[in-house]
């Protein structure tokens, strides 16, 4: 027997950290409303990121840098040091620093979100319940949007929010499906890396903080055998330090409108830097609250040359590994145990070996092939929603009522995260958020990233329905 349809004020797609900032900011404002997250994983507010349970897989930032309320810069460090007081995570001590400077474990940010979501629906006079489930279908009529779910319930809402996160990437640069994930181990997967033997050999695609992650795991799990990573620039992410404040040059200079003008002037404030004995990473850090005014400033030929030239630098220099991560790839490499090489994935195949996969080295030609006995995809993510297999952005763009972002990043939207349709009307009842706006902001995955654009959708949202009203 079909169940009746539920009804809400607001349903939310995803249950990670996206759509817990989400519900955690609309419970903090007045009024009655009812919130439905839909998320198939057991536990709110963890997601792939934060479901992490080892304590080496640490945040890639550290506790002054992940607040989850854009209020309070210091509500992280606030909580870890409440949480420390009462005996947890006893290995803090390993870090020898200050609380505001440690890293801490995935797994305990996940506890953190989740008790600042149980604060938030204590104190406030809406509700919110977890459905656990996967959207399937989405419909959108002039006065609500449908959802059907993967056991065929549906649900209505006055509005309905995309908070999906990140999808991983499983594809060849041909964009053929290349059998990547379904072969590859979870590179967080600690327990699948203890069946591995330990002097296995392991081949890892993608050289960002993923592969850090899964070299991390594979210490864990007690591997000592050879790794070898492949990807295509063969660049490591930088560690992060603690570099002094450094002016923000960005504040009162709107001259600087394109990439290419913040990287030339970026270039010469890290010489000034390096000149007095400061960080580089020092004037870096000051760029990142001006990227999505930057980035929308740029036209997209001036986009699409920065995605193509100089992304994976931007990348390896902005996205850094925590100090001891890489420390451990550090001290791998050093002992030639990780090989790191810059080669393009052409496909894999079983072998007698485990795995067979087909590289192209930099500078060559001809396409070679490498075995081991386990593949890990660190490839990274996978933003345009025309190559994701599931069901909901599939459906979605069947029913045109999205179009892909900039380049193809993401999902287009207006500046307040409402999506826009095949035709390019700004939908009414159906918004997004997070890692779905990649396209319209550059970086909108980190936790100060989404936990502003959580805030700002939330009040959007009841504004809104107040007008409708």
């Amino acid at each position: 027997m079909t169940e009746p349809t539920r009804n809400a004020d607001v349903l939310i797609i995803g249950g990670g950290l996206s759509g817990t900032l989400l519900a955690m900011q609309l419970l903090r404002l007045p009024g009655r409303r009812r919130i439905l997250l839909i998320e198939p994983r057991a536990e709110l507010g963890r997601g792939e990121a934060y479901s992490a349970v080892e304590l080496g897989h640490t945040l890639n930032g550290n506790a002054a840098r992940m607040s989850v309320d854009p209020d309070n810069a210091d509500d992280l460090t606030q909580w870890l040091t409440h949480y420390l007081d009462g005996g947890g995570w006893p290995q803090a001590h390993e870090q020898s620093v200050p609380v505001s400077e440690l890293f801490p474990p995935r797994g305990i940010f996940g506890v953190y979100a989740q008790q600042r979501l149980a604060e938030a629906k204590a104190l406030s006079a809406a509700s919110v319940e977890h459905v656990r489930a996967e959207v399937v279908d989405l419909q959108v009529d002039a006065t609500s949007t449908l959802l059907t779910l993967d056991n065929g319930q549906q649900l209505r809402g006055a509005c309905a929010v995309l908070a999906t996160g990140m999808f991983p990437a499983a594809r060849t640069p041909q964009t053929e499906p290349s059998g990547l994930n379904a072969a590859a181990v979870d590179p967080w997967d600690v327990q699948a890396m203890r069946q591995l033997d330990p002097q296995a050999s392991v081949l890892i695609i993608g050289s960002g903080l993923t592969m850090v992650d899964a070299v991390v795991s594979l210490e864990q799990a007690g591997h000592r055998g050879p790794i070898e990573v492949f990807s295509r620039h063969g660049l490591l992410p930088h560690v992060r330090r603690q570099p002094p404040s450094w002016a923000d040059f960005l504040a009162d200079d709107h001259r600087l409108r394109s990439p290419r003008q913040l990287l030339r002037e970026l270039r010469r404030q890290c010489r000034l830097a390096l000149a007095q004995g400061i960080d580089w990473q020092a004037p870096l850090d000051t760029v990142r609250a001006h990227i999505p005014r930057l980035w929308s400033q740029a036209s997209e030929r001036e986009k699409r040359q920065f995605v193509r030239h100089v992304r994976p630098w931007w990348e390896s220099h902005h996205h850094r590994s925590p100090p001891l991560s890489a420390q451990l790839v550090a001290r791998l490499h050093a002992q030639g145990r990780l090989r790191i090489q810059a080669a393009s994935f052409k496909g894999l195949m079983p072998s007698v070996e485990g795995v067979t996969i087909r590289v192209r080295r930099r500078g060559e030609q001809a396409v070679s092939q490498v075995s081991g006995a386990a593949l890990i995809n660190s490839s990274g993510i996978e933003y345009d929603w025309r190559r994701v297999a599931r069901p909901l952005p599939q459906q979605l763009l069947k029913r045109g009522l999205i179009q892909p972002g900039p380049l193809a990043l993401g999902i287009a939207a207006d500046a307040s995260g409402a999506v826009l349709d095949a035709q390019g009307q700004v939908s009414q009842r159906l918004f997004a958020m997070g890692p779905p706006l990649r396209g319209m902001w550059w970086e909108s995955t980190a936790v100060t990233d989404v936990a502003l654009q959580a805030k700002a959708l939330a009040t959007r949202l009841v504004c809104h329905a107040n007008d409708r009203a």
